[in-house]
């Protein structure tokens, strides 16, 4: 498992002992499945940067690197071609050197070796090997579409084995109360199943539609 920031924001190390499954299921919006870590253990939570790129180049990322705010997070879409490396080692470095927290990139990454060795949480659809051109422009700071969901500067994502899910800024403290209760719910729950109890008795689930033998 990856270690995290020891300067982390108290909302992110809570953020990431939560997990993305249960923000997710407590007013969080789940980015679709392809986004997935890009080694295993990685481990993110943090307020986004966003960036657009145009399709095949990278520009917009150099630059939302060297604009992004301490403890931030890159969140970036590149339109219709994702199958280019559009980050590697190199902006890894560059990142880690502002104290960027991760990226989350509807796009592809190379170096993935590299990035497990530097710790740098990275989520992406796809490993790519083609590189990107750096002269085509692109915006940084707006919203963004990435994984099927809004995302704005400002915005929090949380990623982990489990894939990565969006909460707004203005929904944070609401998020997190909500997931701390799910969570104290389900340790109430494990606790009764290691009792004997069953899901279906605990969950209030109605067996009747499922076929039995007579």
């Amino acid at each position: 498992m990856a270690d995290v920031a020891e300067d982390a924001d108290p909302a992110s190390l809570e953020l990431i002992d939560l997990g993305a499954a249960t923000v997710g299921e407590s007013g969080g919006v789940a980015m679709c499945p392809r986004i997935r870590s890009v080694w295993r253990g990685a481990l993110l939570a943090a307020p986004a940067f966003t960036a657009r790129c145009v399709s095949g180049d990278n520009l917009a990322i150099h630059v939302a690197v060297a604009r992004a705010p301490s403890g931030s997070a890159l969140v970036v879409s590149v339109g219709e071609d994702e199958e280019f490396g559009y980050w590697g080692e190199v902006l890894t470095t560059a990142a880690e050197s502002r104290d960027l927290r991760g990226l989350v990139i509807e796009g592809g990454v190379r170096d993935s070796e590299a990035l497990a060795s530097h710790g740098f949480p990275v989520f992406a659809t796809t490993l790519a090997l083609k590189g990107a051109s750096k002269k085509a422009g692109g915006e940084v700071g707006i919203e963004v579409s990435v994984g099927g969901t809004r995302v704005r500067s400002g915005d929090w994502v949380i990623g982990d084995g489990d894939g990565v899910v969006v909460v707004e800024q203005e929904m944070l403290d609401a998020v997190i109360a909500a997931s701390r209760a799910r969570a104290q719910k389900e340790k109430e729950l494990f606790a009764r199943l290691r009792g004997g109890a069953t899901t279906v008795e605990l969950l209030g689930l109605d067996p009747s539609a499922v076929r039995e033998p007579r």
